[in-house]
């Protein structure tokens, strides 16, 4: 079977590499890919943000049979809709369904309605009433852009000042563009932080193994918010108790409500998850594969991805068999200086010998002229499996020392986050 994969960061690497492993994948196509990609699949420079573009592609495709649509823009813009509306078999969320993530204000009040834990929030339009809202709201405050803002748009603010400076950027300066045409304003919840990504066909949902992201650039989580600066999986405090009281009390209520809404949800439904005094609460959701969760957390899948695809699909799920590997595995992101605000691309990326069993996700990277050269932010990687979490981070680290660019930067402390809390 032939395949088309949308997207071009290290999540889609990390999907195409795990397709390449099923015995029934044929050829891969890459829409618009990179330079990892590149190696595995046939790229296509056509815009993916353009849903006629896209269909018109596969109309003049025919020998691809199937569709996997990764990033949040495109399922915002109706892209699965488009194209099953022209007979093309996809996997991903419709419109409706991805309006979990593309409205942070939609996803409150659903869960609102629906009972299920989350922070206390207000919503709003109007930057004065909002304004005159967080004067008065406990410190800290969060503050969350409306829209997608490529993982950028939540602020947590710690004084009066920093809260008014937010509203300012997200309302009136536009920091964040039309995702900050309304802005969600949470009390501050405090506690470890887990992401659990999960298959659902709107009437089974199978979790995945758990994965713990660094959003700050810098070490100690300093520093501005990223799309994220490295991963591992699992997450040590996450036991048994946890995801019972998760299953029960968060995803089946939000599958049952996806549902009742009219908005059933096909494909892999995120939940950001925080460990609270209270109960596990719900962070946010996202529509769709994390980045860089998925790189942690697809070497640790048993079973065959396409597989599991089409029966999100065809809605059979349940006849699937979905295992998890043993041990740990640890991302370290390898970020061009001065991300996430100014950076520089074109910067030629030199990489020595790298260990056989350590794997290098393409995040932002191109060839030009014969060369591998940076063209992200975020743009590489560096993914490691071990059998403790300790020999996982010792690997990902003995290989980012191979590897070098102009201006490169990484957080060196990747994988120790909440080793002294205890499992649940």
């Amino acid at each position: 079977m032939n395949i088309l994969v949308i997207g071009n960061g290290g999540r889609e690497h990390a999907i195409v590499h795990a397709l390449k492993k099923s015995p029934r994948a044929g050829k891969i196509y890459a829409m618009k890919g990179n330079a990892g990609i590149g190696e595995l699949a046939e790229l296509v420079d056509v815009d993916y943000l353009d849903n006629k573009a896209v269909g018109d592609w596969l109309d003049a495709h025919p020998d691809v049979e199937y569709t996997v649509i990764a990033p949040d823009d495109p399922l915002a813009l109706g892209l699965a809709d488009e194209l099953e509306s022209r007979g093309h078999r996809v996997f991903g969320p419709s419109k409706r369904a991805a309006a979990i993530e593309s409205s942070k204000a939609f996803a409150k009040e659903l869960m609102k309605k629906y009972g299920i834990p989350t922070a206390k929030y207000e919503i709003f339009g109007d930057y004065e009433k909002a304004l005159a809202y967080v004067k008065g709201a406990p410190l800290p405050v969060v503050l969350k852009a409306d829209g997608l803002a490529l993982g950028k748009g939540v602020l947590i603010c710690r004084t009066e000042k920093e809260a008014e400076e937010g509203l300012k950027e997200i309302m009136l300066d536009k920091k964040f563009g039309r995702a900050g045409d309304k802005v969600v304003v949470e009390e501050f919840l405090e506690g470890p932080e887990v992401s659990v990504l999960a298959f659902t066909d709107g009437k089974t949902i199978v979790p995945m193994i758990t994965s713990c992201d660094h959003k700050r650039a810098f070490d100690g989580d300093e520093g501005l918010n990223t799309g994220g600066m490295g991963t591992f999986s699992p997450a040590p405090f996450y036991g048994e108790k946890c995801a019972q009281e998760v299953m029960e009390k968060i995803m089946l209520p939000t599958m049952a409500a996806m549902n009742a809404e009219g908005r059933t949800f096909r494909g892999v439904l995120y939940f950001g998850l925080m460990k609270t005094k209270e109960g596990m609460k719900v962070i946010e959701y996202n529509s769709r594969f994390g980045d860089p969760e998925t790189q942690v957390v697809l070497p640790m899948l048993k079973g065959d991805l396409l597989d599991i695809f089409e029966a999100v699909t065809d809605e059979r799920l349940s006849e699937v068999k979905i295992g998890w590997e043993d041990g740990a595995c640890v991302c370290v992101v390898l970020a061009s200086g001065g991300y996430p605000v100014k950076y520089e691309k074109g910067k030629e990326i030199e990489i020595g010998e790298i260990d056989k069993d350590v794997v290098l996700y393409h995040a932002g990277t191109k060839r030009k002229d014969g060369k591998l050269v940076t063209d992200g932010g975020r743009v590489l990687g560096v993914c490691a499996r071990g059998k403790t979490l300790e020999e996982a981070r010792r690997k990902a680290y003995e290989n980012v020392g191979k590897i070098r660019f102009d201006g490169m930067f990484y957080r060196k402390d990747i994988g120790i986050k909440y080793r002294d809390i205890s499992k649940e």
